[in-house]
């Protein structure tokens, strides 16, 4: 189900909450090595049994180079973005690709 919804929405991850509270990031990767490459079945596999956990997080008042950084540093595709310690959204590898790509050339 939950690579149903981020196909049709057209994401490659997803938080994952329980009790209202981010417990996790479901990704591509995960879905690849962790069900597919490790032969599970789809229909019993929880998303919780999958995902990568806790959430790094980066304050939203930090650089894209901190991110780049902390994502190189970690070995991760993505950080939670916090304010005030909340989370308020993502950041990944493709945004920040998408970002210099666009930058203006001298």
């Amino acid at each position: 189900k939950a690579a149903e919804i981020k196909k049709e929405s057209g994401i490659g991850s997803v938080f994952v909450s329980r009790d209202k509270e981010v417990i996790g990031i479901l990704t591509d990767t995960d879905l690849v090595r962790r069900l597919v490459a490790a032969g599970l079945d789809s229909d019993r596999t929880t998303v919780e049994q999958i995902m990568s956990a806790p959430v790094l997080k980066i304050d939203e008042n930090k650089t894209l180079l901190d991110a780049n950084d902390l994502m190189a540093k970690e070995h991760v595709r993505h950080l939670g973005v916090s304010k005030g310690g909340e989370l308020v959204g993502m950041i990944s590898v493709r945004d920040l690709v998408v970002f210099l790509t666009n930058l203006p050339r001298k």
